[in-house]
């Protein structure tokens, strides 16, 4: 998949935030902005 320009939409996408539940882009499509941050060494030692 190629990185996605400044300005262009996200495609849509799921993520775990419990073991039983997954969040979805959709589930916020027209009600909020979303911001997903990415932290490779977030609780590492690294």
């Amino acid at each position: 998949m190629a990185m996605p320009s400044v300005g262009e939409k996200a495609p849509e996408f799921s993520l775990p935030v419990t073991r039983e539940e997954n969040v979805s882009l959709s589930d916020y499509a027209g009600k909020k902005n979303v911001v997903l941050a990415f932290y490779p060494l977030d609780f590492t030692g690294g």
